[in-house]
């Protein structure tokens, strides 16, 4: 058995200079024999769990939800012909690689739970907690799992004949994300072997569509053949505002690669894990997302695609199968809205019980334990009733869309702070921080650029008739992210700078370990001197 001491969070070089309207929060470090306090490194070798075959599908549950079974409608309408269409998603996945290469590069040099908020702690280190209390806005108060648990509802209850009523679909939503906070927080072994299962189902099904589409080309159909492929490239709409449109659709299609970076506390060889299942998982997605839409283009015609309002694999399977084969479709969407779900909750409640174990949040010694199933099981509770408020309380329409979009927008404002991030690195490097070589600061330069294209996108005037809502204006959701980072900003002024100030106290950051082996800060009051 060895033992290390307890590590301590991110250090200041002695000679950095105390800079303007700091937080009142110091660290401490016991030099007291007897006050250090000893971890049990075979206790952290024990919780994990997550093995290769498991960070695979971590990855490609998140990714592949429901949006490649309709997104290729919007994608198409933008791009206005079926060859452009197809070279978007080949864009799609260049971006996608490009962004797992980021995350490759983080992971391994700070492989712990948590993702982009130790990422950002390594690159912002001043004022103390900042940037720490600007991700937890982010990463607490947004629904994240609310969007596909009501899809799960909406889809469930078609392939059962059952019409989704406002209130049956909230509360079949209300049933797959609570089944999600169950399994995860209290049987976490349990919990990714469904995840595993899920997304074996996926996997099938998107080959199963992608045979349907090869049976569509041989002219086994129950429609005229549509011919999509004898002119690919007709009726191509190349103006700036439909092609960036289309292009930010492909890109969110694919976001979820960094899901496993949650939880690199829990994975088995974290460094080599992350090498591996990212490029894995990237790359079985690529192939079965322009494979499914090939399939999806060979049995359907194009104004089908675009105006029907549906799902595209509902059309493929009518027009292959006839019409009771959408019924059975609506099953296979809804078993993968629950696998998104399941992956969804599963980073984040890793992310709550991070900020938890950092001091940061109230009530943070809750929210960071790991009982009584070994699992973080409050983490997990917090970002679920988070869910609930979105699932019951807003009314379907504006609201409730401004509140999904709302969602994805600050993430990119992230991924461009982390890729620029390294970067930054590679020009002036801290002393922990491995070398780069040059096709990775590529990489990274370029996912940089995108995200910033990413959060300047939402605030361009969008293509008429692809408004996002009906009566807000089309920039609310970009308006609400930066709103969202702002809370953060007046939480830490609040918590970190006026009260101490005001009452005359400064917050001590020390460090402890809970019952169930977890490190975790707390901040204590000591009067000012």
């Amino acid at each position: 058995m060895s033992l290390a001491p307890i590590p301590s969070p991110i250090s200041d070089s002695k000679d950095e200079k105390k800079i303007p309207f700091d937080s009142a929060v110091v660290d401490i470090r016991s030099t007291d024999a007897e006050s250090i306090k000893f971890v049990d490194n075979s206790n952290v070798e024990n919780r994990r769990q997550i093995g290769l075959l498991s960070a695979i599908f971590i990855i490609f549950n998140r990714i592949i939800g429901t949006g490649v079974f309709a997104t290729p409608s919007s994608i198409l309408s933008y791009s206005g012909s079926v060859g452009l269409s197809l070279f978007m998603w080949v864009i799609g996945a260049v971006i996608a690689a490009a962004g797992m290469q980021v995350y490759i590069v983080w992971g391994t040099a700070v492989p712990k739970n948590g993702g982009e908020k130790n990422y950002l702690e390594y690159l912002f280190r001043r004022p103390r907690y900042l940037i720490t209390s600007v991700f937890a806005a982010n990463g607490v108060l947004l629904a994240w799992a609310a969007g596909n648990s009501l899809v799960f509802g909406e889809y469930i209850l078609r392939a059962a004949n059952v019409e989704p009523k406002r209130w049956t679909l909230r509360l079949v939503g209300f049933a797959c994300i609570t089944f999600a906070l169950l399994v995860h927080g209290t049987a976490v072994k349990w919990g990714l072997r469904l995840q595993n299962v899920l997304g074996v189902l996926k996997l099938i099904v998107l080959l199963f569509i992608i045979v349907t589409g090869f049976v569509a080309l041989g002219g086994h159909m129950k429609i005229e053949k549509p011919h999509n492929f004898t002119n690919a490239f007709e009726g191509t709409n190349a103006s700036a505002s439909s092609v960036c449109s289309a292009l930010y659709n492909v890109i969110w299609s694919f976001i979820g690669f960094s899901n496993v970076n949650y939880a690199l506390s829990e994975v088995k060889n974290p460094k080599r894990t992350v090498r591996i299942a990212g490029p894995i998982a990237i790359a079985v997605v690529t192939v079965l997302y322009i494979l499914a839409n090939i399939a999806y283009f060979a049995g359907a015609t194009k104004e089908d695609i675009t105006g029907s309002g549906r799902l595209v694999a509902a059309l493929l399977f009518r027009n292959v199968y006839g019409p009771k084969a959408e019924r059975a479709l609506s099953v296979f969407v809804a078993l993968s809205a629950l696998g998104n779900v399941l992956a969804v909750v599963f980073s984040q409640g890793r992310v709550n019980q991070e900020l938890g174990r950092e001091g940061i949040l109230p009530f943070s010694k809750l929210w960071g334990s790991n009982r009584p199933f070994n699992a973080p099981l409050a983490g997990l509770a917090l970002h679920w009733a988070i869910c609930l408020i979105v699932i019951f309380a807003l009314p379907p329409g504006d609201a409730y869309n401004f509140v999904i979009n709302v969602i994805s927008y600050p993430l990119s404002v992230i991924n461009a702070a982390i890729s620029f991030g390294i970067v930054y690195l590679a020009w002036r490097p801290k002393k922990d921080w491995p070398r780069q070589n040059i096709p990775v600061l590529i990489a990274a330069f370029f996912f940089g650029a995108v995200n910033v294209f990413l959060f300047i996108v939402p605030l361009t005037p969008p293509p008429v008739g692809s408004e996002p809502y009906v009566s807000l204006p089309y920039w609310t959701h970009a308006v609400g992210g930066w709103a969202v980072f702002g809370l953060g900003v007046i939480y830490w002024i609040f918590w970190a700078v006026i009260l101490p100030k005001a009452l005359g106290y400064k917050l001590r950051r020390v460090e402890e370990v809970g019952q169930d082996g977890l490190i975790r800060a707390a901040f204590r009051r000591v009067k000012a001197e």
